[in-house]
């Protein structure tokens, strides 16, 4: 196994979800798990054996506490996760199911974690001994300290030569309450990335080039991020397609500077949780590029992860490395 350390970076939040088939507080009891996007890539990769560390900031209580306890019980590296007086990030989740999509609803304005900024976090010591740092496009949405905090991240992996990892990860509805899109703070970090976790629509966005969204323009926005990023080595991202709210066809495609590389969609039928899908892909083609396996390979892998993930409840994907390889092979026989 590949011993590189892998730091991720982002906030950890609480997720408050309707019991499923229920509206939010349609009866007054909500299922409470621990998530976040890069928390859900940390714990992924350590379940694939990897040294995975998060670096954040919890509040000092239980709230806090008991977050910290799961990452931690889960195989992940919390020495990074800072304790400070504040509020816990949240946010409510309400299932979908049949015609009726799932709802997301954010509360994290004022969080520890958005209250936190550059001067917060030692990075020299945070990201000592590490590969690789993974960060996404929703932290400097939280706000602006965050987005301070994350730029300062990236900027010093890039000096001190650590690669780096980003999932676009948009989120509308909370930049809509900043006031404005992020393109400009995206494509700073994406010009930090060796990888990003993008498709064209996220390319479209930060190269304010509207013509590129289209589906059919992903190679185009692929060309047009390279010769915009020349740190830039990979773009990859998931295809969905939905034919229900419990069925849908997922594949993936996978652009270097020479090559253009999919994997054939995959049916996920009896959506169990969506939530933390696109964390279960890049997670699993991290630990296939920490392998040192060829694209094809490494594109199969993160699509089973994030098939797999559909079928496990809560943010985290807690399946194996083993498991998701059985996945991809279609061993579905009970094991004994």
């Amino acid at each position: 196994m590949n011993t590189t350390r892998i730091v991720c970076f982002g906030e950890v939040l609480a997720r408050l979800s309707a019991p499923n088939g229920e509206m939010l507080l349609q009866s007054p009891r909500l299922d409470v798990c621990i998530g976040g996007a890069e928390a859900n890539v940390a714990v992924s990769l350590a379940r694939f054996g990897h040294d995975a560390t998060v670096a954040s900031a919890l509040p000092a209580n239980a709230l806090g506490r008991a977050a910290h306890d799961r990452l931690r019980g889960l195989g992940v590296d919390t020495r990074g996760i800072a304790f400070r007086p504040g509020r816990m990030g949240l946010y409510f989740l309400t299932p979908g199911a049949v015609t009726r999509p799932s709802e997301i609803i954010y509360d994290r304005a004022g969080s520890v974690f958005a209250n936190s900024g550059p001067q917060d976090y030692d990075w020299p010591a945070l990201l000592d001994g590490a590969g690789w740092l993974h960060i996404s496009g929703v932290t400097p949405a939280v706000g602006p300290q965050a987005a301070q905090a994350v730029l300062a991240a990236a900027r010093h992996a890039k000096d001190a030569g650590i690669r780096v990892s980003f999932d676009g990860n948009y989120r509308a509805s909370m930049w809509a309450e900043q006031g404005y899109d992020g393109a400009a703070i995206l494509h700073e970090l994406i010009g930090y990335a060796d990888i990003a976790f993008a498709d064209q629509r996220d390319i479209a966005l930060v190269l304010q080039r509207p013509e590129l969204a289209a589906p059919e323009r992903r190679a185009d926005a692929a060309a047009a991020a390279f010769a915009t990023f020349p740190r830039l080595g990979a773009l990859t991202a998931t295809v969905r397609v939905q034919h229900s709210i419990g069925h849908h066809h997922l594949a993936a495609t996978l652009h270097t500077r020479g090559a253009e590389y999919s994997a054939s969609p995959v049916a996920v039928d009896g959506i169990v949780d969506r939530i933390g899908t696109g964390d279960a892909y890049a997670a699993g083609v991290l630990h296939g590029m920490l392998q040192g396996w060829a694209y094809n390979d490494i594109l199969e892998f993160g699509l089973a992860a994030a098939a797999l993930k559909h079928s496990i409840a809560g943010d985290f994907n807690l399946a194996s490395a083993e498991q998701v390889q059985a996945a991809r092979q279609g061993a579905f026989d009970v094991r004994r």
